[in-house]
Formats: C-alpha cells, structure tokens, sequence
C-alpha cells in the first residue's frame, strides 16, 4: 500500500510538470527573462512639465502624450507649478517607477544636476524639451526652436512698425525679458538685441527708464503681474507727459500684463493708442488681444511639431537609432555641448493670423471668436 502510494504521488507529479510545460513558453523565456510579450508596450517615458499656468505647456504634455501613445508607450505626465522641488521630486518619482527615458522642460534651467546623475544610474535617457537644463552631462539631447531667431522676429516687427529701417524716429521703448533661470530667455533677448541696440546706440530709440540690460529687465517666472506691476513703475516714473511707442516682450502671458498696465492709464484709446507690443507663444488670448487691436504680435512656434520631434528622439534612443539633430555647437550647458534640433519660429500678427493659425489648424474661428 505505501510502495503503491508513493508512486501515485510520483506519477502525479510528473503529470503536473509536463501540463506545464506544454502550456508555458520556450524554456529561453522562463524567470529572469526581459523579453517582452508581442503586445507589450514599446516603453515607459517620464513627461516633466513646468506649469499649467501657461497654456503652452499644458498643449505641450498634451501634445507629446498623444504621439507617445501612437506608438505604443505608456507616458507619465507631471506638471512642477513653477515650484523647483516639485518638478525635482516628480522627475525622482518617474525614475523610481522605472521610466525608459525622460523629457524634460525644466523650471529652473540648473536645478536638475543630482537628478540627472539619478537617471544616468538607471540609464535613463534624458531629452531637455524647449528649455536647456544647464549644468549636466547627462543631457542626450535637446529640442527647441531657434531662439536666437525669435528675439529678431520681435525686435524685426518693432523696426518694421516704425519705419526705423527708413529713418523715422527717436522713438521711446521699453525692454522686457523672460526669467532668468530660463536658458531660452537670454537667445530671445540677446536677438532682439541684436536688431534693436544700432537704433539705441544712435538716438532712434529711446529707452527713458535707462533700463537696458538683461538683469534690470528680466522677468522671473514669465509672471505677468511681476511684468504689470513693472510697467506700473515705468509708466508713472518716465511717462507722465511722454508716451511710449514700443515695448519689447518676449511672451504672451507678460504681454498681457504690460497691456493691463498700460490700459490703466488710458492707453487704447483714440487719443492715446497702443504702442506696438510683441509677444510669443500666439496663446488664445494673446491672438484674441490682437485681433482686438490691443497686443501688435507674436511669434508662433508650432508645439504640435515641437512635440513630435522629442517623441521621434526619445523613439529612437529607445531603438538605439542615430538621432536627427540640426545644430552641434549652440548648446552649452556648461557641461556639454547638447546635440539639439531647432524648430523654426513664425510671427504673427493681424494681417496673417488666419493663415498661420486658422487655415494651420492651430485655432479654429470659434475659438477666436469667442
């Protein structure tokens, strides 16, 4: 009875070994194999965004989520509001759910140094998205639009407007400048520099508040009310019976700000109209101002395009492809030159904001005309 028993047993369970393997895989794929199933994703990518206040990142992380996922990947979208330790702590939390590779527009530019050398640990690789993340090796790539370009197609308007170009002048303007932990605020401005200084240096501009380098006239954050309440103070100390005729701003959410400032003391009126103020980013509200005869323009970068190409990137990382990159030298973080590809920016203005955005597919009328 026992001999007959114990056989039972062993009969039993070599029944219950061959069930299973003819019900598993190849013996190749048992424990410990990282081979994936047909239907499994392509990859894990971590999407850091700066803020939601902006409603060009918001389209941005919304933009790139839905190409990832074209291709099969699951994303990760965080947004740090403007606040460092949050993106830093977000990033560190994608990292330990075990992302493939990163994309990243930092809030501060130079605030992500120990959390790059965390990923470069886990090889995970890093794509910097429209703004350089400073001071890191650990950059692979970056992608942008031509930065430098969109501080001339701003400072281009302003001389066109004006008829600098054909000796019309002095004019007064006042300068604005983006954040400055923000690497892309320094090309914008240096840009527009490049076309506006001549006409400063020789008397057609006039910059009453003397306020004319990069530190006096950054703006931290891009915060509008920080731009508004500035333009309060210029207003009230160097226009009083004066008027100003131009205002450099590189971005739509100060633009407003300016506006606000400036309407506030009568500007928009009949006697006393707008002077010409720039922007970026054609947010709907800045193209509804134009169209309003408030803010003059702006300058669209398509983020759908900008989105693509960081998805295409972080594809081919992933495939172990050679990336497309049109610039090798202009990136310096400070620890590398950063391999980088430039998306090329367009302004925009109410002459041709239908084309570019209507007939582009970027707003539709309703939108506008809401």
């Amino acid at each position: 009875m026992r001999k007959a028993l114990v056989l039972s047993i062993i009969f039993a369970m070599m029944f219950a070994v061959a069930a299973c393997g003819s019900s598993g895989g190849a013996s190749s794929e048992g424990a410990g194999s990282t081979k994936a199933p047909a239907d499994a994703k392509a990859g894990f990518v971590g999407i850091s965004m700066p803020t939601k206040s902006s409603e060009r990142w918001v389209h941005d992380g919304e933009n790139m989520v839905k190409e990832f996922q074209k291709i099969g990947y699951k994303t990760d979208l965080q947004y740090g509001e403007d606040v460092v330790e949050n993106q830093v702590s977000q990033i560190e939390n994608m990292i330990t759910k075990g992302v493939n590779v990163l994309v990243i527009a930092p809030i501060d530019g130079e605030s992500m140094t120990d959390v790059l050398k965390k990923a470069h640990d886990k090889n995970i690789s890093v794509i910097a998205y429209d703004r350089l993340i400073k001071k890191s090796e650990y950059v692979s790539y970056y992608a942008t639009f031509d930065n430098f370009k969109v501080g001339v197609l701003q400072a281009s308007y302003i001389e066109d407007k004006l008829g600098l170009k054909d000796g019309k002048g002095p004019f007064t303007i006042e300068l604005f400048a983006g954040s400055p932990d923000d690497n892309n605020a320094h090309f914008f401005f240096d840009g527009a520099m490049s076309v506006l200084k001549p006409y400063m240096d020789s008397g057609k501009l006039v910059v009453k508040s003397k306020q004319t380098n990069f530190d006096q006239v950054a703006t931290l954050r891009w915060d509008g009310a920080t731009a508004q309440s500035r333009m309060d103070n210029l207003l009230s100390k160097n226009y009083s019976s004066d008027k100003v005729s131009a205002v450099l701003s590189p971005y739509d959410g100060i633009s407003i700000g300016i506006i606000s400032s400036l309407k506030g003391v009568g500007y928009g009126s009949a006697g006393k109209p707008m002077p010409v103020i720039t922007g970026q980013d054609a947010e709907l509200a800045s193209i509804k101002s134009i169209i309003a005869g408030e803010q003059t323009s702006t300058v669209y970068k398509d983020t759908r395009e900008l989105a693509k190409k960081a998805v295409q990137m972080a594809d081919t990382v992933l495939k172990g492809g050679t990336v497309e990159v049109n610039d090798s030298k202009t990136y310096n973080n400070g620890a590398k030159v950063v391999p980088s590809y430039l998306l090329q920016p367009v302004s925009v203005d109410k002459s041709n904001y239908e084309k570019v955005l209507v007939e582009g597919g970027y707003y539709t009328k309703e939108q506008l005309s809401k």
